[in-house]
Parts: C-alpha cells; structure tokens; sequence
C-alpha cells in the first residue's frame, strides 16, 4: 500500500511537471531529501523515482516559456567553478571509476539545483522550495523526536536509509540546518494552529538531533541557538524555547553523558584520534596532489604513507578535511568561496529588504539562512557531507531571492501570498487574480 502511494504521488506530480515545471523541481527535492521510497519494502523502494522526476521537469523546462539564465550572483559563480574542479579531480583521480557514483550524485545534485534557478521566480515558488526542502527532512525529525521522548534517549536516531544523512550523526547536523528553516516558515505562518505546529515540530527535531549522540551535533546545535538568539527580534519565544530543550538534557541517559564528556578528553578518545589522523593524512594528499585524490582520498596507500598515528583507513569526518584530500588546497579554496559568497548574500537580503513591507520575507529568509550556515559550518567540521543537498539548496533560496528583490519581484508576484495559495488562511484572495502574473511584455502560463 505504501509503495502504490508513493508511486501514485510521483506519477501524478511528474506528469504536473510537464506543463509546470517548478513542481518537478519540488517532487526531485523531495525525493532526493526525504528518501521516502526507501521506507518501502516493495516495488518503489528501488524504482528510480527521482530519475523519473528529473526527467519530466527537464522535459518540461524544453517546453517552458519562462526558463531563465540560472547563471547569476556570486555563489553561483563560484559553485560552477568548484563544479569545474571537482570534474578534473575526479578524472585526475586516484580512482575515477571507483569514485564514479558519489561524482555522478554530486552532478545530479547540482544540475538540479541550476534547473531550481531557471524554473523558480516568484515568492511562492521560492517559500515552496524552502518548505519542501525543510519539511522532508522535519518529518523524520518529528518522528525521531518523539520516539527520543517515548524510550528516554535510551537508542539513537538514524536519518532517512539510502541518502547521505542515514548516520545518526549526519542526520543530526541535517535537523540542526533545518530548524531555522522551520522558524522562517514560522514567521510566514498566518493561522495560530500552524505557528504553534511549527514551533512543536523545531523543539521535536532538536530532540531528535540530541537524541542521535552525536558530539558534533551538540557542539552545532550550540553555535546555532546562539546564532539563532542574535538573529531573532522575539528573543522570549526564542528564550522558552531554548529552556524547554535544556530542561529536557537531565533526562538523557547515562550513556548519552558519557558520549558527550569526550568532547573535552578527545586525546583518549580512540576515534577522536583516527580522525586526527584522517585530517593529517588528508592535507598530505593535498600538498603532493594539486588536484587532491578525487572523490575520496580513502586508500590504503595513501594511509600507510601519510599516517601518523595509524595506517587505519578512516572517512574525512570533516567538510574542510574532506574537500581538502578530495580536491587539494585549490578545491577546498573554491568550497569555502561558496560558503563565504552566499554568507555575504544573506546579509544583502537583510540589508536591502529592510523599509520593503513587500520583502519582509527576504529579510527573515537572510537571516535565517545565516543561522542555518552556522550549524553547518559547526558540524560539518565533524561530518563528511561536503557534497549533501542541503547545503547547495541554501544557495539556490539566497540567489533567488536576491533575483526577486532586484526586480521587484512582488510587482509580478501572484495576488495571494503562499498560505491562501494552499488554503492555510482565512484570507480570500481577490476575485480577479491570477494564480500567477503576467508582467510587461510578457505572458506567463504558470
């Protein structure tokens, strides 16, 4: 039952993206996030649903009137270049035929993040993205919560199978990225019910990100309620939500306390030091490899030469370290470019939305975007997700938005903002507008 309903919302969404492209934008998101065919036993668990999703919203961006150039701002510049690079590291490689699946789910990733920036023009387009992306991995969270309340943090959380956060410590950093997405949904809410759901749903998933034990988690989800605090004006609603999640730490279970106490003793911590190690042999690989190792740095070869403490083969267990032994000292340049660009177009969304009543939600889109930065900048330290989705799709909502503000997108917006388009308002839109506009000199269909 469970696979014909996930194969029947495919099927049904896919065919919509034919003639609205942006919703196979939504559906590939979702899909490539959420993993929700991998909760299945049957006939969808290994159905190349995202293939199918891909297909149709590329087909149904040929066919669309309203494509445009996804090649604008900064972080996009520096994406491309780092896409650039990562190709010739991968074919320079070490190993390119070994490395082929996890370069070919990074080209995915990123073809379908410059499709997002062709097909995606208008707020509730953008706040859709946002709330896709965000909700995908909420759910789960929600349910990992829960579950960390029902068994007293006595068993870890685990993230969706099959997709780069399944660990229990990548999905921790995952839910972290996504709670200040949550709060910028909150702030867009209109009805109370669904404001009070949001705010149950952002304490549930940092339960959840507490109850999968990782250490890099709590140190992230630290950096980011701080972060979160400076950014946020309602700082009492900020302040008991904080309290209700430090009240709920004394309730862990002892091994729970024991992981964390680590964090201060990593020098006997044995799997602290194989990642001591892993970093050492990483920046070695990078400074006798201009374009790094490929994909992975993770040989033997390079281990036995480049070990200090061990020769033991160890993941990355860090962004920086990761897309330092993968694509050298230039690699990790670009990588941090990124990350820096998109920082700094976060700002400019604040900064320039401000005085705009229209653009209120580009300004909290900024802000929260830089807090979501912050926990995986803090995490990612710990983690090798240097090629996960979330990241990227941070860039994709920072540079729309931009685009919108620049042409004062809401002068071309539909007549109705996201919640009376899905009916989660009281509010009547206007008996004569359009679901979409049609500005000067153009006619736009969906």
């Amino acid at each position: 039952m469970r696979d014909l309903l996930i194969i029947a919302i495919v099927a049904v969404l896919a065919m919509a993206a034919l003639r609205r492209p942006w919703i196979g934008v939504m559906l590939w998101t979702w899909l490539s996030i959420m993993n929700p065919h991998r909760f299945a036993w049957g006939l969808a668990y290994s159905a190349p649903l995202a293939a199918v999703a891909a297909i149709a919203t590329m087909i149904g961006l040929l066919l669309s009137q309203e494509k445009q150039s996804p090649f604008q701002g900064p972080p996009v510049a520096w994406l491309m270049a780092f896409i650039i690079w990562v190709n010739l590291s991968w074919v320079l490689g070490q190993d390119p035929a070994s490395d082929f699946e996890l370069w070919s789910r990074f080209m995915k990733m990123s073809l379908m993040n410059l499709v997002a920036l062709s097909l995606l023009w208008n707020r509730i387009h953008i706040i859709s993205f946002v709330a896709v992306t965000a909700g995908s991995l909420a759910l789960i969270g929600l349910k990992g919560g829960i579950f960390t309340l029902l068994t007293g943090g006595s068993h870890r959380v685990w993230g969706p199978p099959g997709s780069f956060v399944e660990g229990n410590n990548e999905f921790a950093l995952a839910l972290i990225m996504v709670i200040p997405l949550l709060r910028f949904l909150q702030l867009q809410a209109v009805q109370r019910w669904l404001k009070h759901l949001l705010t149950a749903t952002i304490l549930l998933c940092a339960v959840a990100a507490i109850g999968s034990y990782s250490r890099g988690a709590f140190l992230a989800i630290a950096a980011m309620g701080a972060m979160l605090w400076i950014r946020n004006d309602q700082k009492l609603w900020l302040g008991i939500v904080l309290i209700l999640i430090v009240a709920f730490l004394p309730l862990m279970p002892d091994a729970w306390w024991e992981r964390m106490s680590t964090i201060h003793s990593y020098q006997e911590d044995l799997s602290a030091i194989g990642r001591l190690n892993g970093w050492i042999v990483a920046r070695e690989v990078a400074l006798h490899h201009l374009f790094g190792a490929g994909m992975s740095y993770q040989y033997q070869s390079f281990f036995t030469l480049y070990g200090t403490y061990n020769a033991n083969v160890i993941a990355a267990h860090s962004i920086y370290f990761q897309v330092l032994g993968n694509h050298g000292f230039f690699g990790l340049l670009l990588f941090l470019a990124i990350g820096m660009s998109t920082w700094r177009s976060a700002r400019w969304l604040q900064k320039n939305a401000q005085g705009t009543p229209q653009a209120k939600w580009v300004e909290d889109l900024g802000a929260m975007v830089q807090v979501s930065m912050v926990g995986y900048a803090v995490g990612g330290a710990f983690l090798s997700l240097a090629y996960y989705d979330l990241p990227y799709s941070l860039i994709v909502v920072v540079v729309l938005a931009r685009r919108w503000l620049e042409t004062r997108g809401w002068e071309r917006d539909p007549k109705m903002g996201i919640l009376e388009y899905v009916g989660l308002s009281k509010k009547k839109p206007p008996a004569t507008a359009s679901l979409v506009p049609t500005p000067a000199g153009a006619a736009r269909k969906d």
